[in-house]
């Protein structure tokens, strides 16, 4: 009885076109920024080679350092900055100075 549905008028159908475009492309690039994510994430935990000459030339440059200032440096995550300092200290690039539990503290080592 009913008919069946109405047929769009062309400003509705252009609308509709319109917006599923602009969805297909917002998708798109969420679809983008989320491998560049997880791009930038792989790169965060790979530390630089602790003995290339420029990384030992930095970390000779400060005074003191924290895992903290080597993880915001270098770009890296806290605890592979953690790591990446006990490794420079078995080297003997960097001392130990002092510390807790939580925080140790490392100067450059007089080379």
């Amino acid at each position: 009885m009913g008919g069946g549905k109405k047929k769009r008028t062309l400003t509705q159908m252009a609308k509709a076109q319109e917006s599923r475009q602009r969805e297909t492309k917002r998708l798109k690039m969420e679809r983008e920024r989320r491998l560049s994510r997880s791009e930038s994430k792989a790169a965060r935990i790979i530390p630089p080679d602790p003995r290339d000459k420029n990384v030992i030339k930095q970390l000779q440059s400060m005074k003191v350092i924290t895992p903290y200032t080597v993880a915001s440096r270098f770009n890296l995550l806290l605890s592979v900055a953690k790591d990446f300092l006990e490794d420079l200290h078995r080297q003997g690039v960097i001392t130990y100075v002092s510390g807790g539990r939580n925080l140790k503290i490392y100067k450059p080592s007089e080379r």
